[in-house]
């Protein structure tokens, strides 16, 4: 059974609820099967009671996120009104609050899926976690910048990246080089992600004195961690 509420809103933000040409809230509507009418900071919501609902939510979090400060991109509010659409328990003031943070303060990361976001958060609330999923879902980047995260905020003291030398398929055969050299190729992507969240000159200093230890899981064996 359709219902319908009206929702008064602030006026300040709106245009960044909204969107280009109407587009987030458009996209809201579709993920959620309801009408949204606005006049002036006025919405008349139009659909079933739970959906209604969600929205009420979503609005009442965006209008106190926008009063505490909170800046929004197009993107960002789409990936949370999908992962919200996903999983009605979860809300904006959860998505901008906890599952977004920057590192090392040179860029931003946000969970872009609901399994992301349970990623991260099985990351925050337990030592040891195992992420299983094809390649490219993010999997050894959000582990890289959870690690950067945890170093910066001073939660550990160093942090060693580590994953298998192994080929994707194609034998690369014997590489030039000394050892390290040998096994970089192999070690490339958590250069990368580690490359993307940090200066370059701040992870050369840290790698030179051993602050980020980047190796291949087979050399591993037998080390003893303290820290």
């Amino acid at each position: 059974m359709s219902n319908q509420k009206k929702i008064e809103l602030p006026p300040q933000g709106l245009k960044t609820l909204f969107g280009v040409q109407d587009q987030n809230i458009k996209y809201l509507e579709a993920l959620l099967n309801i009408s949204i009418g606005a006049r002036g900071n006025e919405l008349l919501i139009d659909g079933e009671t739970k959906d209604i609902e969600t929205v009420e939510t979503i609005l009442g979090d965006f209008a106190e996120l926008f009063a505490q400060g909170s800046t929004f991109s197009d993107k960002e509010l789409r990936d949370a009104f999908k992962q919200i659409a996903e999983d009605r328990a979860y809300s904006l003031k959860d998505y901008f609050n906890k599952a977004r943070f920057n590192p090392s303060g040179k860029k931003q990361v946000t969970a872009k899926s609901v399994n992301q976001r349970k990623y991260i958060e099985a990351i925050q609330q337990n030592d040891l976690v195992f992420g299983i999923g094809p390649a490219g879902t993010g999997k050894s980047y959000i582990c890289v910048a959870m690690a950067v995260h945890a170093l910066f905020q001073k939660q550990v003291s160093r942090i060693i990246l580590t994953r298998p030398a192994v080929e994707a398929g194609e034998k690369l055969g014997f590489l030039p080089g000394d050892l390290q050299d040998k096994v970089d190729p192999y070690l490339r992507p958590l250069y990368d992600a580690l490359f993307d969240l940090v200066d370059a000159e701040r992870v050369t200093k840290m790698l030179e004195k051993r602050i980020i230890e980047i190796a291949p899981l087979a050399f591993m064996r037998g080390r003893t961690l303290a820290d």
